[in-house]
């Protein structure tokens, strides 16, 4: 294992990112986010996903010298084009104007469009909570559920993500996918030629497998059966029919350098916390300490927190391989 602490893995996944052909402000945005996924304990949103990142760069399927574009269409709404390129400074972008909008008008979104892999979806909104707003995100991904009953993927994992401020700590946080896990969870077992449980995934012809391989090539199974599918499909017409992205079902890969740029869409809401009611904060409050006064409850994203700590004091522990691995490219 290699230790690094945070601002040599960054400088390393940006370095490689760069010599790829990545513009350096954007390189260092994605490496930002991908060391506070692997910080925060979320390995499959982390560093592995920089060797998939460079070759989709070098193969054109990600415009490494894409400059993201934002418009005001209306007073509450920011409309931020991608340009195909890397999700996380068109993020950047909208995580500067949000606050300051929700603030003059108590309520602003951004929807992103022909964007990419948002990662951890729980740190844009967690940044957002940090400075007075309850947010949420949404975003599509290529496709990888069937409708229930059904056998095609129709719909991504469509990760959702919730945060709100609480005073003088850190944001509740709620970050989760709609598959019942993971898709890095899947890929991870299939590139280790592991075996899954039972229950996360179907084969192309419909039915319960443990083969890695299989399950890439069939369905997830949603996060609560059915339920799982019809919070999919909202996330779908939010993220992507409301913005004016792809659905998951026309969008390619975000694993691998093959066709054309998935093009998918993520949209950001911003509401200032105490806009309605100004004890709000101190109300959030006053619901946590009802969780937490409970034997064996936490509230949610509170583990990520010792996690990010601990690598902030004694760096990050990496695969020898995964470093090599990065300043091969």
């Amino acid at each position: 294992m290699a230790t690094l602490t945070l601002t040599e893995a960054e400088a390393l996944a940006a370095d490689a990112l760069v010599r790829c052909g990545t513009l350096e402000p954007a390189a260092r945005s994605v490496a930002r986010a991908l060391v506070g996924a692997e910080a925060d304990g979320l390995k499959g949103h982390g560093l592995s996903r920089v060797a998939p990142y460079a070759a989709q760069v070098r193969a054109g399927k990600v415009v490494g010298d894409a400059l993201p574009r934002a418009e005001r269409p209306r007073p509450g709404l920011l409309a931020v084009d991608a340009a195909h390129g890397f999700a996380y400074p068109a993020i950047d972008l909208a995580l500067e104007a949000l606050p300051t909008m929700a603030r003059e008008q108590g309520i602003a979104a951004a929807g992103i469009r022909r964007s990419h892999h948002c990662g951890a979806a729980g740190r844009p909104v967690e940044a957002l909570a940090e400075q007075s707003c309850v947010a949420l995100l949404f975003a599509n991904t290529p496709a990888a559920m069937a409708p229930w009953g059904g056998r095609r993927a129709v719909f991504g994992t469509n990760p959702l993500a919730f945060a709100c401020p609480l005073p003088g700590r850190a944001p509740i946080v709620v970050d989760l996918a709609l598959s019942k896990v993971a898709r890095a969870n899947i890929v991870g077992a299939a590139k280790r030629g592991e075996a899954i449980p039972e229950g996360w995934a179907l084969d192309a012809e419909g039915h319960p497998t443990t083969d890695a391989k299989a399950a890439l090539a069939g369905t997830m199974v949603p996060l609560g059966d059915a339920k799982g599918t019809a919070l999919a499909l909202m996330v779908e017409v939010l993220a992507a029919g409301l913005v004016g992205a792809r659905f998951a079902d026309e969008a390619s890969s975000f694993l691998d350098a093959e066709g054309d740029p998935p093009g998918t869409g993520q949209l950001i809401i911003a509401i200032d916390a105490a806009a309605l009611s100004p004890d709000a904060p101190e109300r959030f409050a006053a619901l946590a300490g009802a969780i937490e006064g409970q034997d064996g409850a936490r509230l949610p994203g509170a583990r990520r927190l010792g996690l990010r700590q601990r690598a902030a004091e004694a760096g990050l522990d990496l695969p020898d391989a995964l470093v090599a691995e990065i300043r091969a490219l």
